[in-house]
């Protein structure tokens, strides 16, 4: 197999060939000239070759077959809507992103049960889904995919992984017997803060055609432009993420021990309590970490201070950014921020977040 860094520059391409542009172009197209082919474009909500091009590129790195949508949020509630009948039980994290905790409780019909991301014992006897987080957004709690995988198995339930932290080249659940990926690609894989995007990657051809078809009649399709973007983004990933994760650990490394942190969380760390099984099921750890200050006053100075971190509530893009977690209801500490780190030069970032701090 080739390269992280190969794949993603490769992904997608159309077919060489002279006078043919070297990187997929966007169709803009809503209708199509008929033809007998079914398989042939006729309507824009129904398919679309850039859409086929990105999905062809993520189904590469994820393993399966990918479907994209408009959000990771849309990706989620597709997924709900197709696996989870009524009445029928659904597992969701209880420390993962509050919004899909929050459409599973208020927009589906299920008895929806919440789990932490780490406990010690999966017991998931009557669901018919079961949905994890790994690393959890924002707690950065791991949990292990062979044992959640196995003990879904065991109870006759799916199993959903939201990768989206972890991103395709960090950790690839379907290899650890998920049944579901699912991330918002408008994080780290498009990469630039200018796209919402999503995706769902279904190791089953079955279930991959049941939520195209269900895609194509509720009409929860992604633009074809925001879609090239990603695609476009997508190239760089590797770069990127190499470039995060290496901020992630020199911003780790500066905050331990530092009076004003009371306690930092990054999975690449070797101190970190979720670095064991981070480190036997993850292929490389990201540019995400959490740092808790004495106070929310304390942490919005913080920010306010540091001249290369931006207030911003996302992750995974090419400038820094922090976001004070428990103004969006999530259960943390009121200090608690989510630090995403960009693609700025190590020395520099760690200067200017001691700065902020002193």
């Amino acid at each position: 197999m080739t390269g992280d860094g190969t794949r993603c520059v490769h992904a997608g391409l159309p077919p060489a060939g002279p006078g043919a542009p070297v990187p997929a172009q966007p169709v803009l197209a809503a209708q199509f000239h008929l033809s007998e082919d079914p398989a042939a474009d006729f309507y824009g909500r129904a398919g679309n070759p850039t859409w086929r091009a990105l999905e062809s590129a993520i189904g590469s790195l994820d393993g399966g077959e990918c479907l994209v949508y408009p959000s990771g949020m849309a990706a989620i509630s597709a997924l709900l809507r197709v696996v989870v009948g009524p009445g029928e039980t659904v597992v969701v994290p209880s420390d993962g992103y509050y919004l899909a905790r929050g459409y599973a409780h208020e927009h589906v019909d299920a008895v929806v049960r919440e789990v932490p991301t780490t406990t010690a014992e999966w017991d998931f006897t009557g669901a018919r889904l079961v949905l994890v987080e790994t690393p959890s957004n924002p707690g950065l709690d791991v949990c292990d995919l062979t044992a959640v995988a196995a003990a879904a198995r065991a109870a006759g339930a799916l199993l959903a992984v939201d990768n989206t932290t972890a991103t395709p080249l960090g950790q690839r659940p379907l290899e650890f017997g998920a049944d579901f990926v699912v991330a918002s690609d408008t994080k780290a894989l498009a990469g630039h803060s200018d796209v919402v995007l999503g995706h769902i990657t279904a190791a089953s051809a079955e279930w991959a055609q049941r939520l195209r078809a269900e895609r194509t009649i509720s009409g929860a399709i992604a633009g074809p432009f925001e879609t090239w973007l990603a695609l476009r983004g997508l190239g760089t990933l590797d770069l990127r993420l190499a470039r995060q994760a290496e901020n992630a650990a020199a911003l780790h490394a500066a905050l331990r021990g530092h009076p004003a942190v009371a306690r930092v969380r990054w999975p690449g760390s070797p101190e970190d309590p979720a670095h064991e099984v981070a480190a036997r099921q993850m292929r490389r750890f990201g540019g995400v970490l959490t740092a808790e200050l004495a106070s929310a006053e304390a942490a919005e100075a913080f920010v306010g201070r540091a001249a290369l971190i931006a207030s911003a509530t996302s992750f995974g893009g090419l400038h820094t950014t922090a976001d004070r977690r428990a103004r969006w209801g999530d259960a943390v500490a009121p200090g608690l921020l989510r630090i995403s780190c960009g693609c700025e030069d190590p020395g520099d970032l760690v200067a200017d977040v001691l700065a902020a701090l002193a």
